[in-house]
């Protein structure tokens, strides 16, 4: 603490502490405050609205059970609701390199939660009796990582990819009929439209909606309920099954107690798999950021088949440059993404005993990685994808001029025959057209129609 700041004394089971004036948590959290000054950063908006949302619940199934009275209820869901609006969020001071339980960040709620009500209603609300009545850090934080995970994933994260699947989808079709050259092993191969090719982006995106939904039924179940170690102590048998259920109606999702609360608390392994599905959503998404890349290369000494919106300058020393910032950005994201999943993996490998003690970092990392997958999908549909322009003429001359086109003669002249002829177009510069024509292969009408490449876009009768 500042020895200018103004402070007031503040007293937990450890004793007296000096809190900022202007601040509205306790002890507790200025002594984290004072133990973790690791990094700047903090928990994210939609994990803190996860904790008011958990606090108002709590307070609203514990009057409901008999356990709290209605006057201290009432003001505990007013106080935390406004917490999880973000009336508050400059209360939550708090470092995710903490204590791996997340105990100064759920005592930070408490705290802020319980002087909104005393300050507002001179009541006598206690921050651990009152507000985290029939709860531990150990399975408040562990809810808070599903919800907020739940949240992200079925309001921002699917949705976002479901427009960039759309995009991608009618920016196929728009492309389904500029024949372009293939590529295997980055070399020439037989063709293909540019809609084919923007149609696998498409099955890409729409593999990791399914990969993504196939996650939830694990990320809903909420330890709730579970307490210190999964018992339950302290708590009504029904209280974690009525906080699925008042949660639930609050973030629309379907939120169901642990079956088993032991495997909740010692385990963050719904946490590490939806990880895993957002890395190969990565993963996709980076393969289609880099083919974007790589076929607007140019615009004159490059592939130049497609030409994605400028949207900047592209260099401070090249006059005229313009790059495919969009397409770098996503791939960029992607890559903190799949660095994330390492964490996150490390984080529930290490597990101990009966609770894992890594859930900031996991929290941390797990939410990054949907928010900016979602915020990156969005602005490579919008601003990349749809304003993407096939350029014909390019992919024409293409086509005629590749070794490859000699594929479709094999059947009729053979594999030997057909691979001189490819060889011999390359040493000498020629196209295959030509060299066939030379040699008086067949008859013209019949090169022509095997050498057309829209016989060569779908299996042969």
């Amino acid at each position: 603490m500042s020895d200018k700041q103004p402070t007031r004394t503040e007293h937990d089971s450890m004793g007296d502490m000096q809190v900022p004036q202007s601040a509205m948590y306790g002890a507790s959290t200025a002594r984290a405050v004072e133990n973790f000054p690791v990094s700047n950063l903090r928990f994210s908006r939609v994990f803190i609205k996860a904790l008011g949302n958990i606090k108002a619940a709590a307070a609203s199934v514990n009057q409901t059970l008999g356990k709290l009275e209605s006057d201290k209820a009432e003001h505990i869901q007013h106080a935390a609701q406004a917490v999880a609006s973000g009336e508050y969020d400059n209360q939550f001071v708090l470092d995710i390199f903490q204590t791996g339980s997340g105990t100064s960040t759920n005592m930070n709620a408490n705290e802020v939660i319980a002087f909104i009500c005393n300050q507002q209603n001179s009541a006598s609300i206690h921050p651990n009796d009152d507000v985290n009545m029939g709860q531990s850090s150990n399975d408040v934080i562990p809810t808070a990582i599903h919800i907020a995970a739940s949240d992200v994933l079925v309001h921002q994260l699917i949705p976002a990819l479901q427009h960039l699947h759309a995009v991608l989808q009618s920016k196929a079709e728009e492309t389904n009929d500029v024949i372009k050259i293939g590529r295997t092993h980055l070399m020439d191969a037989t063709p293909i439209t540019l809609g084919q090719e923007i149609s696998a982006w498409a099955r890409q995106v729409e593999l990791s909606i399914q990969r993504l939904e196939s996650c939830l039924p694990r990320i809903t179940e909420l330890a709730q309920g579970g307490t210190a170690v999964g018992t339950g102590l302290n708590t009504h048998p029904e209280f974690g099954s009525r906080m699925a259920n008042e949660l639930s109606k609050v973030y629309d999702i379907p939120f169901t107690e642990a079956a088993n609360h032991f495997e909740a608390q010692a385990a963050q392994d719904a946490a590490v798999e939806l990880s895993g599905a957002l890395k190969t959503v990565a993963a996709s998404l980076v393969k289609i950021a880099n083919d974007v890349r790589l076929l607007n290369m140019g615009p004159r000494c490059g592939l130049a088949e497609i030409s994605v919106p400028a949207v900047q300058p592209g260099s401070s020393i090249m006059p005229g440059k313009v790059n495919p910032v969009i397409a770098e950005s996503m791939a960029q994201v992607c890559a903190q993404v799949i660095g994330n999943d390492a964490a996150i993996t490390f984080g529930g490998a290490s597990g101990l005993l009966d609770l894992n003690v890594m859930l900031p970092v996991i929290a941390h990392n797990l939410l990054q990685s949907e928010e900016i997958l979602a915020n990156a999908s969005i602005m490579f549909a919008d601003k990349c994808i749809a304003g993407l322009q096939a350029n014909a003429d390019k992919c024409e001359q293409q086509i005629a001029w590749s070794m490859s086109m000699v594929t479709s003669l094999a059947p009729v002249i053979g594999y030997d025959k057909a691979s001189d002829i490819a060889k011999r177009a390359v040493k000498e510069g020629k196209t295959v057209r030509d060299i066939c024509v030379e040699e008086k292969l067949m008859p013209q009408d019949k090169l022509d129609a095997l050498l057309d490449p829209n016989t060569m876009l779908s299996p042969s009768k």
